[in-house]
């Protein structure tokens, strides 16, 4: 294989010296030598860097990827924005229809379009950012989404009717689809292997305070009655691409995706930039950084040289996919649509409506301290046992939720008030339990399954699938409205069936990534290795035939 040594093998030299660069430049024998010595020494340096090591030697590298991230909070705030809009006053009578009592009201079918509308957009958005990735780099395509935020942000701020607010729904999802995955992946790819699952996991706390920044303006907005009540909330959302727009510009760009695209140069000047300046008195060398991740991409291409969507699909990236996709789509089966009602089912026990909505930000506010312990559990747990161990607890909240539904109902009115109580509680509980292990794990998994060379493409194809099953929440509100099916926590048996299955397959299919660099990674892919081995399969990517041995577990 390309710039690998193995003193067994009595070709290597001949293989060394037919290797050659993605750009198409020859190297010669002796530098690939050198170039395989230092891909070694840099990738013990990583294994062996400690948490602290990280923060010390790569500030600017936290800094740049918080900033990409950052964007991810206008995504997490329109989600909730349009939502709620549907219960305010002035935005119900200045584009909901008349009703027979004289009050307004937007129609059913509109309100799920709006929110399709944006759903489609981030579809869309999500699939040319795959493309526009990998061809223009990181920086630039972000920048781009950021400009066409400003300008679709015009089109819903001055939407005269509900035709133009559905068109501002759907042009904004293209842009915030594209944030969804590339903050991640870029953040996947500026950080060591000791710094990756925290810089990628924070996505989710994003995500959080978006919802949380959302709900408390439209809390403090609640009393007004003219058109900025609803107009306000649009605006605000001018606030963020701006700045993060000009930090992107003067952001480097990923020292990777400068191997892939055969700028050497450019890569080894992004990572002095990446790294603290004062470098001294320690064992930092770009040149031998950069020897990992060109060997790593020679690596990828002796398996796969395609960089298409098909080649997602197509030999050892096709278990990758796999496992990407699910990982994503396990979000949604859990059953974590279900978190958004806890409200409904304090309502139901009496609580006023002002309190049930503070319940709301309650539940924000607890998923902002899970996803923070989250990085505490990982450093001692990995990413898989926390994530399967906690789609087993959420199993048994679901399961608590479900038989707490089958008490009879005392009160007058039919409904069992302790019972709302209790389920309105356990679901308190599960977005604890959601965001304390899955729901930011998720982000570090998808980002570290695929191999470099096809990352952007694999977390698009997983993130759009997870948007596809997240159409499934949409049976949520019948499930509990007592209008319609009426099934109210009887749903916990609904979203546990599905989230036993998804644990069950975590446990067979999900490997441990942690503390595994990117070419490790493709070795033990490239080997087949059972995902429940993964973590204690000692693999070296600097032979040309891997080897491999189990060694015992701390």
């Amino acid at each position: 294989m390309a710039s690998q040594v193995d003193s067994t093998d009595p070709n290597a030299e001949e293989k060394l010296g037919a290797a050659h660069l993605e750009g198409g430049q020859m190297v010669k024998r002796d530098e690939l030598l050198d170039m395989a010595n230092d891909a070694q020494i840099a990738t013990e340096k990583e294994r062996s860097m400690t948490l602290l090591q990280g923060v010390k030697l790569y500030p600017k590298a936290i800094g740049w990827s918080v900033l990409f991230s950052t964007a991810i909070v206008m995504e997490g705030y329109d989600v909730v924005l349009m939502a709620s809009l549907f219960a305010f006053p002035t935005f119900k009578e200045r584009y909901g229809n008349i009703q027979p009592d004289g009050s307004y009201e937007l129609p059913a079918n509109w309100q799920a379009g709006l929110q399709n509308a944006m759903a489609i957009g981030q579809f869309v958005g999500l699939f040319f950012n795959g493309v526009l990735c990998d061809r223009f780099g990181y920086r630039k395509t972000m920048m781009g989404c950021l400009s066409l935020c400003v300008a679709f942000i015009f089109v819903l701020f001055f939407a005269p009717n509900k035709p133009a607010l559905l068109l501002g729904e759907f042009f904004l999802g293209i842009p915030l689809g594209a944030f969804q995955t590339l903050s991640v992946t870029y953040a996947a790819e500026v950080c060591p292997v000791v710094l990756r699952s925290y810089l990628t996991t924070y996505v989710n706390l994003c995500w959080l305070m978006g919802q949380i920044l959302a709900s408390g303006v439209l809390r403090a907005l609640l009393s007004r009655t003219d058109q900025w009540g609803y107009r306000i909330p649009f605006a605000l959302q001018w606030a963020w691409p701006v700045p993060i727009a000009i930090g992107c510009l003067l952001a480097p760009e990923s020292p990777w995706w400068l191997v892939r695209a055969g700028r050497m140069d450019e890569a080894r000047s992004a990572l002095k930039r990446l790294a603290s300046s004062d470098t001294s008195g320690g064992d930092y060398d770009p040149t031998e950084t950069i020897a990992m991740m060109v060997h790593t991409n020679e690596m990828e291409m002796e398996v796969n040289s395609g960089t298409s969507y098909l080649d997602c699909f197509r030999g050892t990236d096709l278990r990758r996919t796999e496992i990407a996709c699910c990982t994503w789509a396990a979000q949604n089966l859990c059953g974590a649509g279900l978190m958004g009602y806890s409200t409904y089912f304090y309502k139901a026990a009496g609580l006023p409506d002002e309190q049930a909505f503070s319940m709301s930000l309650a539940l924000y506010a607890i998923g902002i301290v899970g996803t923070l312990l989250s990085w505490v559990f990982m450093s001692y747990l990995g990413r898989r046992t926390l994530y399967v161990g906690g789609l087993w607890a959420l199993f048994a909240v679901l399961m608590i939720v479900g038989f707490v539904s089958l008490v009879p109902a005392t009160g007058p009115d039919g409904i069992n008030e302790k019972a709302s109580w209790a389920t309105g509680s356990m679901l308190l509980v599960f977005a604890f339990i959601y965001d304390g292990t899955i729901g930011p794990v998720c982000f570090s998994l998808v980002s570290e399954m695929p191999s470099t060379r096809l990352r952007n493409k694999t977390t698009v194809l997983a993130r759009n699938l997870y948007n596809v099953v997240n159409i499934t929440n949409g049976i949520i509100p019948y499930m509990l409205n007592p209008t319609a099916w009426d099934w109210g926590g009887k749903a916990g048996f609904f979203w546990g069936g599905f989230c036993f299955v998804s644990a069950i397959w975590a446990f067979f299919r999900l490997p441990e990534p942690k503390g595994r660099t990117f070419a490790e990674l493709d070795v033990l892919f490239e080997r087949r290795i059972n995902a429940r081995k993964f973590k204690a399969t000692a693999v070296s990517p600097f032979h040309v035939r891997g080897e491999e041995k189990t060694v015992e577990e701390d």
